[in-house]
């Protein structure tokens, strides 16, 4: 089991009911993607990091490590945003700094500065809302509280089974790798290739097999899928604390700035 799914069985919060923690993670996304407020963006993203290491005690290293991904494809977007490249003829907008070579000029604008700003904090805030939700939520209850907002059955047990399917990916593979690692798989450029090979080899005969047996055990039961029991009650003080913080971003968000 991978850690991220291990987290979502044994934090701190995982008793909580999952309509609860949807609310609230969904709640602060939307909140914060509708008024497109950096210090908005940045008080959800400590509020939802608060309560993944706090709250559900999620380690910090392993949040941070988390945290490196999106932020790796958000840098080279935002790269992107920022450099415009015209020809060194024509007159440059608004900027805050360019640089001509030969017959070409590269700048940065004021406009693509904004831009860039703003989509910096928006993503941070939305990946601590959705980390809040994967971090403390098992797929189970997200699929129940899924199936109690009526969507289609089909859409979500799309999302079990490619959930599934996705972490029995990563885990036959990390297991794979390992094993091989352990026999010297890859110390020469050679070895490697064909560690290689035979890692793709061997995952696409594994994910078959266990489809097929997948597919046999939803079968045996009638073709319907484990649902998630509730365990879980829902509790007067979440509901009030989750309506404060969304009563303070829509005074915040509205009217004070």
């Amino acid at each position: 089991m991978l850690f991220i799914d291990k987290y979502a069985y044994l934090n701190k919060l995982a008793l909580v009911h999952p309509l609860e923690k949807m609310t609230f993670s969904l709640g602060l996304l939307l909140l914060s993607l509708l008024f497109k407020d950096e210090q908005l963006s940045l008080i959800t993203f400590f509020v939802m990091s608060a309560f993944i290491i706090v709250g559900a005690k999620i380690p910090l290293s392993y949040y941070g490590k988390l945290l490196l991904l999106p932020c790796l494809f958000l840098f080279t977007s935002l790269i992107a945003i920022l450099i415009s490249m015209t020809p060194s003829t024509h007159v440059l907008p608004a900027h805050i700094w360019s640089v001509t070579f030969s017959h070409w000029t590269i700048f940065i604008g004021q406009a693509s500065m904004t831009s860039a700003q703003q989509l910096f904090f928006s993503v941070l805030g939305s990946i601590s809302c959705l980390y809040f939700l994967v971090l403390t939520t098992s797929v189970n209850g997200i699929c129940y509280v899924l199936r109690q907002w009526r969507l289609p059955v089909l859409l979500v047990e799309l999302v079990e089974l490619t959930y599934r399917f996705i972490f029995l990916f990563l885990a036959s593979m990390q297991n794979i790798y390992v094993a091989q690692q352990a026999r010297l798989g890859y110390h020469s450029p050679m070895q490697w290739l064909r560690s290689i090979s035979m890692l793709i080899a061997a995952l696409f005969v594994e994910m078959f097999q266990r489809s097929r047996e997948l597919n046999n055990a939803m079968q045996s039961r009638g073709g319907e899928a484990v649902y998630w029991q509730e365990a879980g009650a829902y509790r007067k003080k979440n509901w009030l604390g989750m309506a404060a913080i969304f009563l303070f971003f829509i005074i915040y968000g509205g009217f004070v700035r």
